[in-house]
């Protein structure tokens, strides 16, 4: 099945180097474009794309605005139905500042712009799958916010009741930053196994992604930096 991309970078000559590299590949095919967060709503609301490579910085409306627009209400279902396509963040730098909000605003991750043609397909087929793109040393950084920030900043964790034993240990390996496969592994369990009490936590906590699922077991306190 073929990726529905859009771009959304007021650079021109980012568009246009990153459709090229994109439409190179057999599975890939760039859609549509805009210049700028408002622009680019209205481009993903005709074209429903399957994945939109979003700058972090751009004038009219920046990234993180049009992702919280773009993603608001949306959540994971888990059964593989439409809940707005998946966000990939463009950024110049490793160490964003916006790391920590984007997360929250719903990006499945993040991808350098001076990535190279293998980078950005590889990055679009992992994001359109529903993984997370989150490179170790924005993880890193995103565990430095949530120590910055000290205490959980949602109210309860009440939502976690609905969580079996064995689906709580998954959250919280996750959240530490295990892959599937590690985290099979650890609890002794086939990865189709993970792959599926981790769709039901999406489902039952109405969770989008993987980025949003680590952000939620640190904001409910579930997991602590460094523990």
């Amino acid at each position: 099945m073929t990726i529905r991309v859009v771009i959304v970078d007021d650079q021109g000559m980012v568009r246009t180097g990153f459709g090229v590299l994109l439409n190179a590949q057999p599975d890939i095919e760039v859609v549509g474009e805009a210049v700028n967060g408002e622009e680019g709503l209205r481009v993903i609301a005709e074209l429903e794309p399957d994945v939109v490579l979003m700058d972090v910085r751009m004038p009219v409306m920046d990234g993180l605005e049009a992702t919280r627009r773009l993603l608001d209400g949306a959540s994971g279902d888990g059964d593989g139905g439409r809940a707005g396509p998946k966000v990939l963040m463009l950024t110049t730098f490793d160490l964003d500042d916006y790391v920590y909000e984007a997360l929250r605003a719903g990006a499945s991750g993040f991808l350098l712009k001076d990535a190279s043609a293998g980078e950005l397909s590889d990055a679009v087929r992992i994001i359109a799958a529903g993984d997370a793109l989150l490179s170790p040393s924005i993880t890193r950084r995103l565990i430095a916010e949530f120590s910055r920030l000290g205490a959980p900043r949602a109210p309860s964790r009440k939502r976690l009741e609905e969580l079996t034993e064995r689906e709580t240990e998954v959250l919280v390996l996750v959240a530490r930053g295990l892959s599937n496969g590690e985290i099979a592994a650890e609890l002794v369990v086939a990865e189709q196994t993970v792959k599926t009490h981790f769709g039901r936590i999406l489902m039952k906590l109405g969770l989008r992604d993987r980025p949003q699922a680590i952000v939620f077991a640190y904001e409910v306190g579930l997991v602590t930096p460094g523990g």
